[in-house]
């Protein structure tokens, strides 16, 4: 057995006895407050656009989690196989997506990442320009519950495929 796959086993056996708290049971008015924000951004938004926003910065943040649930829910709205494909290299595959679409997800992107670069002046400029003062609002409010939900679901280790939602 190499030392990786004592490390491995190690991380795996210790994940599984850990029991993480249930953010909704433990904290049920954050929990609806948070569910009321990440409604509210939404609003006026293309859901198809709202999905490719979540799914990027799910991916930055590394959240399965988040990542499954929002390719589900950007199928629903109509999304196609082959941009769902393309968002984590949308940069490189441009064509596939509006402009819109792109100073979106590279919106996201900065926010998501905002450690790094903070928010560039021309990224925001970018986005600014295509979007009304109203949907650039909703869009960061929508970037800033999509982070948010991932780090909860990262935080309580979320398993992706175990969508909770009703309805």
């Amino acid at each position: 057995m190499t030392n990786r796959t004592i490390t491995q086993t190690a991380t795996q056996t210790a994940t599984q006895t850990v029991t993480r708290v249930n953010f909704a049971k433990a904290a049920p008015r954050a929990f609806k407050a948070l569910i009321g924000f990440d409604a509210a951004s939404r609003e006026g938004l293309d859901p198809a656009l709202v999905e490719l926003v979540q799914i990027r910065s799910s991916q930055l943040n590394g959240c399965a989690y988040c990542l499954h649930m929002h390719t589900g829910d950007a199928r629903k709205a109509g999304e196609s196989e082959e941009r769902l494909h393309m968002v984590s290299v949308w940069k490189e595959a441009r064509h596939f997506f509006t402009e819109r679409e792109q100073a979106a997800l590279a919106l996201a992107e900065a926010v998501t990442l905002v450690a790094r670069d903070g928010v560039p002046d021309d990224v925001y400029a970018q986005a600014a320009a295509l979007f009304t003062e109203e949907e650039l609002g909703r869009l960061l409010a929508l970037m800033a519950t999509i982070n948010t939900w991932n780090r909860i679901a990262l935080a309580t280790g979320k398993v992706a495929g175990t969508d909770e939602r009703t309805g």
